[in-house]
């Protein structure tokens, strides 16, 4: 009879899971949607109404200000992932009070063209929504700190569209640094089926009522011979360069925001991303449809463009997020490490796309490598938008660059952050 009742549990568990996880899918994609309309608003149809000179740059800064008083009025917003996993870790609950402060806040950078991803934001979100589950439906309430964390996994595996890594980047310990950890058995099934409710939620949605969101393309071809793995550690030493470049503008950045006054420091950031976007136009927004221009038009551009284009992309990004415009930097900093890994492969391969991939992907995942300190979640993210057989070099890769910067754990609130 106690077996009987144990399996009748589990199956309930499972059930609620997928219940969540739908609803979690649900949110991420109307909260998705919504910036797409909002982009496409000011970005499209005003353009075509009012021929305003420098019209990035007004846009850019009123929509600082904006911000800016709004993060002066309701607090710090959007909360990093690091904050929000802080706060579960230590006290064992999340405060979803301000549920609604969260998403505008979350939402407003994303419409201004901030060079950020939403994951930063949607996590908070999404964790307070199963805290929320927890405080008000009686039979969640036992099972809090789990949902907690089947939250995070089904934000990050519906965002990026890799539910694996959804999985990993949450149970994944330790990085290189540790022994690598598969969940148990019934956490991943747990994970499995939450993900899967979001995904399903999220593909209906999409089918009925339009995409919420575009994705990253992926890349469907990729070059593997002697001079690739040859010029592997090249690529990886440009990936955590590139890591360091990234904290280096962070730290700069930070110095900045703790001088200069609210709203004022959020207007700053964004006349300084509406200069920036009006004359380099592809460091605006995320980063995934100017990749998608990227790949389709690579061969327009001279190495040293796309290595400067990629440095540009971290310190706007950095920026972005540390003087107010905040949100997620995985998304800019992806398209930030293929623009590298092009510039660089171009140096060496010239213009042959199979060999550009391979460089691309060896330098994102180096670079994630640092950041994450999870070998295994950045090779998983990164297939994305990399071919499944360079799933080994990503691995590896990350591995090295999580290795290679054992100090880690000290810097990794700007890795695992804002989205991760």
């Amino acid at each position: 009879m106690s077996n009987k009742k144990s399996f009748v549990n589990h199956i309930k568990l499972v059930f609620f899971a997928i219940l969540l996880g739908a609803v979690t899918g649900t949110v991420i994609w109307a909260f998705l949607r919504s910036v797409g309309i909002g982009t496409n608003l000011l970005w499209e149809r005003l353009p075509e109404k009012f021929d305003v000179r420098g019209y990035g740059i007004v846009v850019c800064t009123v929509g600082g200000l904006i911000i800016g008083i709004f993060r002066k009025a309701f607090g710090d917003y959007p909360e990093e992932l690091p904050v929000v996993m802080g706060k579960v870790k230590k006290d064992g609950h999340y405060d979803y009070s301000n549920m609604l402060v969260m998403l505008i806040s979350a939402f407003l950078p994303l419409i201004f063209a901030a060079s950020v991803g939403p994951e930063a934001g949607l996590t908070g979100v999404i964790v307070g929504l199963c805290y929320w589950v927890g405080d008000n439906i009686k039979y969640a309430k036992e099972h809090e700190r789990e949902y907690s964390e089947v939250g995070e996994a089904v934000t990050l595996g519906v965002l990026f569209g890799a539910p694996l890594f959804g999985i990993f980047a949450v149970e994944e310990e330790g990085g290189a640094h540790s022994d690598f950890v598969m969940p148990k058995p019934a956490k991943l099934v747990l994970y499995s089926a939450a993900i899967a409710g979001g995904l399903i939620a999220n593909g209906l949605l999409s089918r009925f009522f339009g995409q919420a969101m575009g994705g990253f393309p992926a890349f469907a071809d990729v070059s593997m011979q002697t001079g690739d793995y040859v010029a592997m550690a090249l690529y990886i030493v440009c990936g955590i360069l590139l890591a360091g470049v990234f904290e280096l503008c962070e730290k700069f950045a930070e110095k900045i925001a703790k001088t200069v006054p609210k709203v004022i420091c959020e207007t700053l950031c964004g006349l300084i991303l509406g200069i920036v976007i009006t004359c380099v136009p592809m460091v605006s927004f995320s980063g995934e449809e100017q990749m998608g221009g990227l790949i389709e038009e690579y061969t327009a551009y001279v190495p040293i463009v796309l290595i400067g284009v990629s440095l540009l992309k971290v310190l706007i990004t950095t920026w972005c997020i540390r003087l107010g415009m905040k949100g997620g930097h995985f998304f800019p900093l992806i398209f930030a490490c293929v623009c590298m890994g092009f510039g660089v492969g171009m140096l060496i391969f010239g213009y042959d796309l199979g060999h550009l991939v391979y460089a691309a992907g060896i330098v994102t995942a180096a670079c994630l490598g640092v950041q994450m300190k999870k070998p295994f979640a950045v090779a998983l993210l990164c297939l994305l938008c990399f071919p499944f057989k360079m799933i080994f070099f990503l691995f590896l890769a990350a591995a090295i660059g999580a290795w290679v910067t054992k100090d880690g754990k000290e810097h990794a609130g700007s890795g695992e952050g804002d989205g991760g």
